[in-house]
């Protein structure tokens, strides 16, 4: 565990009878710790449910004793390239090019091409970074985020990104939208800790349009 939270790896092989603990709840901190690895269980554990168990948790394949090592290195090559195809979608650690369109602070942002639509009618392009932002803002509104969540969560958890790196992508994000008329309120610094989004309900807005109307005559 100590080795995987400071090292990258292409894959996991996993016995489930483990001398501190079992190859479950082995899965289950790694999970925990946000490190995701493609992960095979290789036991001499026979019994059906064990196997259910295991590919449940989100192991990519199992294997009982006794194999040949041919088969081994089938099934290791199978789950790698499963792996190397499933991250293909991702532009960062958290956003996917199949991502459904969302709304940032007025503007349309569809992921598919990495694209920013305004009011105004101008479509920018967006970098990955920037997409992984603006996504990982929209998933968690109205929550302080630190510093390290957000590079965690766009770069990955292994990431030597520097707070002063985020901070430039941000101020990119402002310029964007301020250059297409659009405010960032909403997206507020939350000093030495880090940001929150909080825009406002669809009953905000309506209150706030219902408070601006002039009385009538």
């Amino acid at each position: 565990m100590r080795f995987l939270k400071r090292n990258f790896a292409n894959l996991l092989l996993l016995d489930i009878n483990l001398p501190d603990q079992s190859g479950f709840q082995f899965l289950e901190e790694l999970k925990k710790n946000d490190i995701s690895i493609p992960t095979i269980f290789l036991t001499g554990n026979t019994q059906e449910m064990s196997k259910v168990r295991g590919l449940d948790m989100g192991g990519d394949d199992y294997i009982t004793k006794p194999f040949s090592y041919p088969e081994l290195v089938a099934r290791i090559n199978a789950v790698l390239r499963r792996a190397e195809a499933s991250s293909d979608l991702h532009v960062t650690k958290n956003a996917k090019v199949s991502d459904s369109p969302f709304e940032f602070c007025g503007a349309k942002v569809t992921p598919i091409r990495l694209e920013i639509k305004f009011p105004n009618g101008a479509v920018a392009k967006l970098g990955r970074k920037e997409l992984g932002i603006l996504s990982y803002l929209n998933q968690n509104r109205s929550v302080i985020i630190t510093r390290k969540a957000l590079i965690h969560s766009v770069w990955g958890i292994h990431a030597d990104v520097k707070s002063r790196s985020l901070d430039q992508y941000i101020v990119k994000v402002r310029e964007l939208f301020r250059n297409n008329g659009l405010n960032l309120d909403a997206f507020r610094t939350v000093h030495s800790i880090g940001y929150i989004f909080e825009p406002e309900s669809p009953e905000q807005q309506a209150g706030a349009a219902g408070d601006a109307k002039p009385d009538k005559a």
